[in-house]
């Protein structure tokens, strides 16, 4: 059986790859205007968007014709905050000592494919232990199915910080990590771990600038580097073609972080004035994992699900995460959609969408978020984000219309990612 689904899948592959395919569908999505299109017919050659014609366009040959007239088409949504390599479970501390690699790798794969089944077509992972590097270039190589992804390898800290492997070990089990383990204490150290992320495969550098929630330690927003160590990261990280993200709870980190260049803030929670007006000028974007901290916040309040020392920081730090989101957008501080999926069930991010617009954002912009401006902040904007001419063929469609209502994009209809189809209910 496992062998005939296996052929079945690589012939499919290889029709979708081989011929021309037509999309009829009802509405598109323009995420450069922000609107919806009426009907349209999508040509789809190989990977990518031959043409987009009004009306419905058959075709003069056999090729074969999608129908999607009854439902609304988009841009493959980006998400810009995953963790790729596993999710909450209550034995998640435990698993750092009993999963091998190999274990970690089949829940990746296995997560990437519920990933790319939500929509996801393209995602940018903040963080694991180099599964996600070896993820990565299986799915590129068509070895397994998953979104397009971008990662920032392993996480780099500080000792005793955020992302620091062996917080909460006993004494004998913590070791000295250094920077070929993402830990630094000097900016020459800083300089060495970017480039082991580097030289290990990562796409974007990832900082723990402030404490975190789900971190075994204390302080979940004490800033956690230095102005020179910040200055080395970003410095030797554009050297190598890379842009950093920082973690950042608290607005002290947060503001050091993008004073240094910086182009991401993840979560900002305890965001003030003076760090916003200055993501503002340095256009530095805050991509607010809204979902993560409502999961969280309520997981925490029952007994067992995180240790001790975490329990008082996800639920003083969680429940004001859209809070924070929606005093930055009315701001006019630049927004990105990331989820921290991971933190909660893959597969569920599309939440993030009906939680941005609870929080201020138009459903419109929230799109547009997910779409046109993550593909800009990965260096994709002539590939990625957009239904047009020329694009990678990366496209979602849902039952209804998301401008009128919000959440029919956790219950996509249709996934296909480079012209390949994953999903056709």
């Amino acid at each position: 059986m496992k062998k005939t689904l296996l052929i079945l899948a690589l012939f499919l592959a290889f029709w979708s790859w081989s011929q021309t395919t037509y999309l009829q569908c009802g509405q598109v999505f323009d995420s450069q205007k922000a609107k919806m299109m009426g009907p349209h017919t999508l040509i789809i050659n190989g990977n990518k968007i031959a043409e987009v014609k009004k009306g419905y366009v058959l075709p003069e040959d056999n090729s074969p014709v999608i129908d999607l007239k009854s439902k609304t088409v988009y841009p493959g949504f980006i998400d810009m905050h995953v963790h790729i390599e596993g999710e909450y479970s209550p034995d998640r501390y435990l698993k750092a000592f009993t999963n091998n690699p190999p274990d970690t790798a089949y829940e990746a794969g296995a997560i990437a494919e519920r990933t790319l089944l939500a929509g996801f077509t393209t995602v940018r992972d903040m963080g694991g232990t180099g599964v996600n590097v070896a993820l990565r270039n299986a799915i590129n190589r068509g070895i397994t199915r998953g979104p397009r992804i971008f990662t920032a390898e392993k996480a780099i800290g500080t000792t005793g910080g955020h992302a620091d492997p062996t917080n909460g070990f006993r004494a004998d089990l913590q070791g000295d990590p250094g920077p070929k383990e993402g830990v630094i204490n000097s900016a020459e150290e800083a300089r060495k771990a970017v480039r082991q992320r580097y030289k290990n495969g990562a796409d974007w550098i990832k900082i723990t600038a402030t404490g975190g929630v789900l971190s075994v330690a204390k302080n979940g927003q004490n800033p956690q580097f230095t102005e020179e160590e910040l200055a080395s990261i970003v410095k030797t990280a554009t050297d190598y073609g890379l842009k950093v993200a920082a973690h950042a709870h608290g607005d002290e980190g947060m503001y050091r972080a993008v004073s240094n260049g910086v182009k991401t803030i993840e979560h900002g929670t305890l965001i003030e004035k003076r760090t916003m007006e200055l993501m503002k000028e340095k256009e530095a974007y805050l991509v607010a994992t809204i979902s993560a901290g409502k999961f969280v916040a309520e997981q925490a309040k029952k007994p067992g699900a995180y240790p001790a020392v975490i329990v008082p920081k996800a639920i003083a730090i969680g429940a004001q995460i859209q809070e924070t989101f929606s005093k930055a957008y009315k701001y006019g501080v630049p927004i990105a959609f990331g989820t921290d999926a991971g933190v909660f069930p893959h597969g569920e991010n599309a939440k993030e969408f009906v939680y941005m617009n609870e929080g201020g954002m138009p459903v419109s912009e929230v799109l547009q978020s997910a779409t046109l401006v993550n593909a800009k902040l990965l260096d994709k904007e002539n590939q990625l984000g957009q239904i047009k001419e020329g694009f990678l063929a990366d496209i979602v469609a849902t039952k209804e219309n998301a401008l009128e209502n919000v959440n029919t994009l956790t219950e996509v209809t249709f996934v296909m990612k480079n012209g390949v189809i994953y999903k056709n209910n």
